[in-house]
């Protein structure tokens, strides 16, 4: 539980790269998300090429940090898994999610850069790999291990103002 409360956005990186196993790990955390009807809608574009990642950092004002990264994953929708595709939005957040935990434990840094829903930015991700219609881009995670002391410190986020039971 300890990553849950420690994990915090990084978006500097040292060039140092990502090990292979680590990168598995994190991508079989996001496969272990939970899914609408289990349909698991999820497909994966494991990025460390340089030019990827630049072309990957320019899809919005705010995906800079994917260019600083040794690493990013590309998250996917596949139409072709979806059971349920009303859901596919929130079942990918949490694969996402899972990820980012994993990747704090795993003593690495990271950043969930959104894509989806917005479909400029979809758009771009499926300019950049030249996708088919059945997949859909959601996030860019992008990964590395943390430049130190250049990365964000976490704080108390627990609000009991904003709990309310049983009504607001």
């Amino acid at each position: 539980m300890n990553e849950l409360f420690n994990r915090v956005s990084v978006r500097d990186f040292m060039p140092d790269r990502v090990e292979n196993d680590k990168i598995e790990r994190i991508l079989d955390a996001g496969m272990h998300a939970p899914s609408a009807r289990n349909q698991q809608p999820w497909e994966f574009i494991v990025v460390d090429d340089k030019q990827y990642l630049e072309a990957l950092s320019k899809i919005s004002a705010y995906a800079w940090p994917a260019s600083r990264a040794p690493m990013a994953i590309v998250v996917l929708g596949n139409r072709d898994y979806m059971t349920n595709p009303v859901m596919w939005e929130q079942d990918l957040s949490a694969c996402t999610e899972n990820m980012l935990l994993c990747a704090t434990s795993l003593g690495l840094g990271s950043v969930w850069l959104g894509v989806a829903p917005i479909r400029e930015r979809m758009n771009a991700v499926t300019d950049i790999f030249d996708l088919t219609e059945n997949l859909m881009p959601f996030s860019i995670v992008a990964i590395g291990y943390p430049t130190e002391g250049k990365h964000a410190h976490r704080t108390d986020r627990y609000r009991p103002e904003r709990i309310h039971h049983n009504g607001y």
